[in-house]
């Protein structure tokens, strides 16, 4: 095995860990936060709250990957995600609950490093291939994660977030092993050195072709994260009944529900970005991926709230569509904005990218909830409309290679 194929292989692992104790939750963090008394529209700032500190964040983790290495970055996100789970699992209030995920998000604000250790790792040419190893990750991270949670969910809401915390303890001993450094270290963070997260996209931004990527990056990440907060609270409302006399009996229901969405997601994923992105991009290149991504995506959004009237496996069917276009857009983007930058910036411009996302992922889980309460297909809607913009954008985009 090639230097380049080992690390990929402990970093897909390393991720694969982490992603999977993220998914254990998912079924049933919505319906945690519902028996603490929360609303959609504060379950969904839950959301906001976690990405807020994911673009606060991003840049610094990202920059100081390429000062300190990106080894210890990914070693200390780790450690602070686990603290993140074990109070989120003994929360008894709304708050506690809020600043658990706030911790975590602080802590997992740590992809633009785990996208500069596969750029550091992979020639130009085979960049696509490699972040589409991280998609990968985040497709069987995804399948594994919500199988178990919603499997644990069963037992207790607070026994698959116990779970997902011993894994990533377990994670952290599997990366500490195993993990190797791919950039070495040039020095210390000076605080001076650091802008903030906005003034470091203005910057980038400048540059009109760098500029049309941010720009799809973001309303991108907003709008797919107005589905993600409302995905469960539409399954459960839909197919289960809200509100319910029963809580902890239709939240197992809901959450197992919300898993299997989540399960087809991950297969299909698995499939496009394990095995299926290399050959596509060559074939028909990073930018005409990321426009079809943007239609297929933007088609599925549409099409979710009327899988209220044809059943839940017509919703299945439509999450094939949605994951196989964010399957082509995401490692193509990633790989675009890559490409476009210089070989001693890249954690530092991920780390931006990874900060520009997560504000649309504030902005996006702020509104939903909202719209969500006036009608339980309208962030869907309104996303779907929002994601097919982007495929204009993507049009625009000359795609480049400063390396």
């Amino acid at each position: 095995m090639t230097r380049e194929n080992r690390t990929l292989s402990v970093v897909f692992f390393t991720i694969l860990m982490d992603l999977i104790g993220f998914g254990i939750i998912i079924p049933i963090s919505p319906f945690f936060a519902e028996s603490l008394g929360a609303t959609p529209a504060a379950i969904t700032l839950l959301g906001a709250g976690y990405s807020l500190m994911q673009f606060l964040f991003a840049p610094f983790w990202g920059r100081l990957s390429d000062r300190v290495g990106r080894r210890p970055v990914i070693l200390s996100s780790i450690v602070i995600a686990t603290v993140g789970y074990v109070l989120f699992a003994y929360s008894e209030s709304f708050a506690m609950l809020f600043l658990a995920r706030i911790l975590s998000g602080f802590g997992t604000a740590n992809f633009g490093a785990a996208q500069a250790i596969i750029a550091d790792s992979t020639p130009p040419e085979h960049r696509a291939k490699g972040m589409g190893i991280l998609g990968a990750a985040f497709g069987l991270g995804f399948t594994l994660g919500p199988a178990v949670g919603g499997i644990l969910g069963q037992w207790g809401m607070r026994v698959p977030i116990l779970t997902a915390a011993t894994l990533s303890a377990l994670n952290f001993c599997l990366a500490y092993l195993l993990l190797p450094e791919t950039r070495a270290a040039s020095g210390v963070v000076v605080p001076s050195e650091v802008r903030s997260p906005l003034r470091q996209i203005l910057a980038l931004a400048r540059e009109a072709n760098l500029r049309r990527l941010l720009v799809l990056l973001f309303v991108y990440s907003t709008a797919f994260s107005m589905m993600e907060q409302v995905m469960a609270l539409f399954v459960e409302w839909t197919w289960v009944g809200a509100p319910v006399s029963h809580p902890t009996e239709s939240a197992g229901r809901a959450s197992m529900m919300t898993a299997w969405a989540m399960i087809v997601v991950g297969i299909t994923a698995i499939i496009v970005q394990g095995g299926l992105i290399g050959k596509l991009v060559k074939r028909y290149g990073e930018k005409s991926l990321l426009i079809a991504g943007c239609v297929m995506v933007g088609i599925a959004f549409l099409a979710i709230p009327f899988c209220g009237y044809t059943g839940y496996g017509s919703f299945l069917g439509v999450m094939v569509l949605l994951a196989g276009g964010s399957g082509i857009l995401t490692p193509s983007a990633s790989s675009l904005l890559s490409r476009a930058t210089a070989a001693d910036e890249q954690g530092h411009i991920m780390g931006v990218g990874q900060s520009l996302s997560a504000l649309g992922r504030v902005f996006g889980p702020a509104v939903a909830g909202l719209l969500f309460e006036q009608g339980i297909g309208l962030p869907f809607v309104v996303g779907g409309v929002m994601i097919l913009a982007c495929a204009f954008l993507g049009r625009d985009f000359q795609a480049v290679d400063r390396h």
